[in-house]
């Protein structure tokens, strides 16, 4: 019988993934459409916000690209944004490997994005739109939605076509309601989660419940014998 040859396989190795996390994503993937356009947006609005002295912050464009590629992809929750910046190699990719976590997005959005939200996302959406890369052809039962597809934006809304910009900035607006309300929710979900406590993790305990169920396989496939 031939021997069973497989891959080698390292998880503990220095480096799960490539240098470049670029080399994972698709010359033609949306995420380089955003990051592209966030990188040509003014912002001196948004740095107006910031003063000097104080501890080093995040940089805004790159604050900016994972929240509205986010959007993008209906990711509104600011815990979720950083979910994803943990496991998405798309955000992992826009920001550099930084995780800034939920409350630091939040505050962000909430605060020095506060007045520029709406513009600036609206600015996004109209170049993709002028440039060709959205799509608004096709609607949904299923109620307000942005999806990525076929390496397209596809901007969809229940029993109605959007055909006009000014339809286009209200539908604008009803989805950066739609993030105030998960920003509202994740502050409330934090103060639930101050008063539990996180069980902690007993790797002792799941040690025996392994050696447990190794030694029940064992003996079933002796009596099976």
């Amino acid at each position: 019988m031939a021997r069973v040859v497989f891959k080698d396989y390292q998880q503990g190795q220095t480096t799960l993934f490539p240098t470049d996390l670029g080399r994972l994503i698709d010359e033609s993937a949306p995420v380089r459409i955003v990051n592209t356009v966030v990188d040509k947006l003014d912002i001196s609005d948004v740095l107006s916000t910031y003063k000097g002295g104080g501890t080093s912050a995040f940089h805004p464009k790159m604050m900016l690209k994972i929240i509205f590629f986010a959007y993008m992809n209906n990711v509104f929750s600011c815990r979720k944004i950083e979910k994803q910046l943990k496991e998405n190699v798309n955000y992992m990719w826009l920001s550099g490997m930084q995780v800034p976590d939920f409350r630091t997005i939040n505050n962000f959005r909430s605060g020095r994005l506060k007045d520029t939200i709406s513009e600036l996302f609206t600015q996004v959406v109209i170049m993709l739109s002028d440039l060709g890369c959205l799509s608004l052809e096709e609607t949904y039962i299923d109620g307000t939605k942005i999806e990525s597809r076929a390496n397209k934006y596809t901007f969809v809304w229940r029993k109605s076509i959007v055909k006009y910009r000014e339809k286009l900035i209200e539908k604008i607006k009803n989805i950066l309601k739609q993030v105030d309300d998960g920003i509202a929710q994740d502050i409330e979900n934090q103060c639930d989660n101050d008063t539990k406590e996180t069980p902690a993790f007993d790797k002792d305990t799941l040690l025996k419940h392994i050696e447990s169920i190794n030694s029940e396989n064992l003996d079933k496939k002796k009596r099976s014998c």
